[in-house]
């Protein structure tokens, strides 16, 4: 199989900052209690104009700055969302029109927190059975708009942001092992009950702030410890390498206290998490993806590393991808 690797990643973040200060304001919290309990000092809030597409676009724009390809070279495009512009047609396609790849064929992931690891995989897919030369692979969100303000215990998660990648093939190194898992058992630990074919909107779904993201917290915290410790483990396992063999790990930045807890189990030192989360909170689909082209821009990746991407999300659904840099 041929060796799929990232040739150029990029990331974008609205400007508008909500820090804790700005939270004490809104709801009965304070700077410590979510300091302590998340490691989140800030988050980025989209403006009102600002959809998952415009987002996803500027992160591709700076992805395809630095993999050297054009738009029009593109011949796929994954987004993956859970906040997309609308129910249909996809974010990926807006997202082509905006950028002029013409050439690409494209759809939506909804993986959610996962998204990004989802998407890689699946571009990897493609373009290493020749369906096609190269993918655009992004994580977007808008969280704001899904997020109750009203609620103490999760407005203060969650941001919006954007992060991209360039996948093609690679004379070396690339992705080197991947791992996917999925239980549908536990959808009702993390949702936005209404809006779909099962609860349609209407003034009663609105009444009832359904149209808000839901969540067990105590339960999602001890599940996501377990499931991203064991999809490391998966990943390096096919791949023929120990814990040891990680130069950086790359988590979904869902809550500080879960990534320590991971490495713990991992028995990783902190030195070798990369963390983003004090400064965006969660963003779901865009954490990891922005955290990945965070750790490139500051030089925590050098050519050779062995990276691992890990996350888990609603659904519930997990994965990991092991790459040589």
């Amino acid at each position: 199989m041929k060796k799929i690797g990232i040739i150029g990643v990029g990331e974008y973040l609205p400007k508008k900052v909500l820090s804790n200060a700005d939270l004490e304001k809104m709801v009965d919290t304070s700077d410590e209690w979510i300091t302590t309990r998340t490691g989140i000092k800030k988050r980025r809030i989209a403006l009102p104009e600002e959809a998952s597409s415009d987002l996803a676009t500027n992160a591709a724009k700076d992805a395809l700055k630095n993999s050297g390809l054009k738009a029009q070279d593109l011949e796929l495009i994954i987004v993956a969302t859970i906040t997309p512009d609308m129910q249909f047609p996809s974010t990926a396609c807006i997202v082509q029109a905006k950028l002029g790849a013409k050439k690409a064929v494209c759809f939506d992931i909804s993986a959610a927190c996962a998204g990004f690891v989802y998407a890689i995989i699946t571009a990897q897919q493609f373009i290493a059975r020749g369906a096609y030369k190269n993918a655009l692979v992004i994580g977007s969100e808008v969280l704001s708009t899904v997020t109750d303000w009203k609620d103490r215990n999760t407005c203060v998660l969650f941001g919006d942001g954007a992060g991209a990648a360039v996948l093609a093939e690679v004379r070396s190194g690339g992705i080197l092992s991947t791992y996917l898992g999925s239980d549908g058992s536990l959808a009702e630990l993390l949702m936005v009950p209404a809006g779909g074919s099962r609860t349609p909107a209407s003034h009663k779904t609105i009444d009832k702030r359904l149209h808000y993201i839901k969540m067990q917290g105590n339960e999602v915290f001890k599940l996501a410890v377990k499931i991203m410790a064991d999809a490391a483990q998966s990943a390096l396992k096919q791949a023929g390498l120990e814990c040891a063999d990680i130069d950086l790990v790359i988590p979904h930045q869902a809550n500080i206290r879960i990534i320590m807890a991971m490495a713990k189990r991992l028995g990783l030192p902190s030195s070798k998490i990369y963390l983003n989360i004090e400064e965006y909170g969660n963003m779901s689909s865009a954490s990891t993806a922005a955290a990945l082209c965070g750790a490139v821009k500051r030089n925590r990746i050098k050519k050779g590393d062995i990276v691992l991407l890990d996350a888990f999300g609603a659904g519930l659904v997990w994965g990991a991808c092991l790459i040589k840099w």
